[in-house]
């Protein structure tokens, strides 16, 4: 028995704003994996008992801190927060944003860097608006990232 087949597989949703819940339920009742959705205000979850719902308080970062601190080796953390994504990484997860793209060691640095050209741009009166609208492709490609990683944690030892 390795190490890691004694550590689950867990699921943590970073919820205020995830357009993906609902695909990372059927995904964690299919592998039968914990999920933790983890928001600062109530949010309604199935009623399951590998779905938990975790209201932290409202302050500053309180959900992404929340998620950071347990997050660890075999964890997949669902954020488009690209500090926790980070945060996440460094830790030794898996993270992954709601449009399928899977934050990498390789490619954080950049992601960084472009959140922080952006916010300086909005700052500045230059760029307004939003992130594009949430598409159909982005679900699939969502759910073929999220089943990619546990597949490939659940390969590597971990339950």
């Amino acid at each position: 028995m390795t190490e890691t087949s004694t550590l689950p597989i867990e699921i943590y949703v970073d919820a205020d704003a995830c357009p993906v819940k609902a695909e990372i339920y059927r995904v964690a009742e299919r592998y039968r994996l914990k999920v933790y959705v983890v928001a600062n205000s109530f949010i309604t979850v199935p009623r399951d008992p590998f779905i938990e719902r975790v209201v932290v308080s409202d302050g500053f970062d309180a959900a992404d801190n929340w998620i950071a601190e347990r997050a660890r080796r075999g964890s997949i953390v669902i954020t488009a927060d690209i500090p926790l994504a980070d945060r996440s990484l460094k830790a030794g997860a898996d993270a992954i944003g709601p449009t399928g793209r899977p934050f990498t060691q390789d490619s954080i640095g950049m992601a960084l860097a472009t959140r922080a050209l952006m916010e300086d741009l909005r700052a500045m009166g230059e760029m307004g608006g939003g992130p594009k609208p949430f598409s159909a492709r982005d679900r699939s490609a969502f759910l073929s990232a999220l089943d990619l990683a546990i597949v490939r944690l659940k390969r590597a030892g971990f339950a």
